[in-house]
C-alpha cells in the first residue's frame, strides 16, 4: 500500500486548472520528485497534499487514513510535513528556539523538548549552531535549518519544494546525501528544478503539465520520454 496517494485531484482557479484530476503515490522508503515547468501546477498540487489550500475534488491518504479534508496541523500530526519553496524561518528567534516550536507542533510530545531539538540539528549537520540567531545565518544553512524543522516534526513524508534553490554547489552535494540519509524512515517528496538533483536522487518522478500528469516512471524512463523532452528538459 502507498503510504501517500491522491486521487483525481483537482482544484481549479476560474477559468485556470492549475491541478485537473492528478494521481499520485508516494510508496515507503523512496524519494519521488515531482518535476515540470513554471506553471505546471507543483506548488498547488502539494498545497493540496499539505492542507494548505482546500481540495476542490478527489481524495488524498496518508497511511491508509483520507486526510483531504482534514486542516494542515492535523496533518503535520499524522506525520505528513512541508518545508516551503521560500524560506520561512523566524529570524528574530535562536536556531534552537525555531527548531523547538516545530519540535511541539509534531507528533512528539515535550517532556523532552531539548534532546529532540539537538537530535534535528544533529540530522542537518547544525549542531553546534543551536545558539545563533536564525536571521544571521547563511542562506544555505536557513534552507538546512528549514529542513532540520521539518525532521523535528517526526515526519512519516517530507515534502521539499525547491530545497537545493540559491544552494552552492557544495551545498547542494551535502543536501543530496543528508535526503539520502532519511531513507527509509522518512518518504521524500522533492519538487526541484535542478534536473541533476532529480536524476541523481529520484526513484520514481512524475511530470507536471498544464494541471495533468506528463508522464511518470524510473529518471531513465523520464530522461528518454519525448514528450517530456519537448515539454520540458528541452527537445
Amino acid at each position: 500500500m502507498s503510504l501517500l496517494s491522491a486521487r483525481s485531484l483537482t482544484r481549479h482557479f476560474g477559468g485556470l486548472k492549475a491541478v485537473d484530476g492528478v494521481d499520485f503515490d508516494l510508496e515507503p522508503g523512496e524519494i519521488h520528485a515531482l518535476i515540470g515547468p513554471n506553471g505546471a501546477g507543483k506548488t498547488t498540487f502539494v498545497s493540496l497534499l499539505s492542507g494548505r489550500i482546500p481540495v476542490q475534488s478527489g481524495t488524498i491518504t496518508l497511511g491508509g487514513e483520507v486526510i483531504t479534508r482534514l486542516p494542515a496541523h492535523a496533518r503535520v500530526r499524522r506525520g505528513l510535513a512541508y518545508t516551503f519553496q521560500i524560506t520561512s524561518v523566524f529570524p528574530g528567534l535562536s536556531v534552537f528556539d525555531n527548531v523547538a516550536l516545530a519540535v511541539q507542533g509534531g507528533t512528539r510530545t515535550a517532556r523532552n523538548l531539548p534532546a529532540a531539538v539537538d537530535a534535528a540539528l544533529a540530522r542537518v549537520g547544525m549542531a553546534g549552531m543551536a545558539a545563533e540567531m536564525a536571521g544571521t545565518l547563511s542562506y544555505g544553512h536557513q534552507r538546512l535549518l528549514e529542513v532540520a524543522m521539518g525532521l523535528a516534526l517526526a515526519p512519516r513524508v517530507l515534502i521539499l519544494d525547491e530545497p537545493t534553490q540559491g544552494l552552492a554547489a557544495g551545498e547542494i552535494e551535502g543536501f543530496k546525501t543528508l535526503v539520502r540519509s532519511l531513507l527509509p524512515q522518512v518518504s521524500v517528496l522533492l519538487i526541484e528544478h535542478n534536473m541533476e538533483v532529480v536524476m541523481d536522487l529520484a526513484t520514481r518522478i512524475t511530470v507536471l503539465n498544464f494541471g495533468q500528469v506528463l508522464a511518470r516512471g524510473t529518471p531513465a524512463e523520464i530522461r528518454a520520454d519525448r514528450a517530456v523532452q519537448e515539454a520540458y528538459l528541452g527537445a
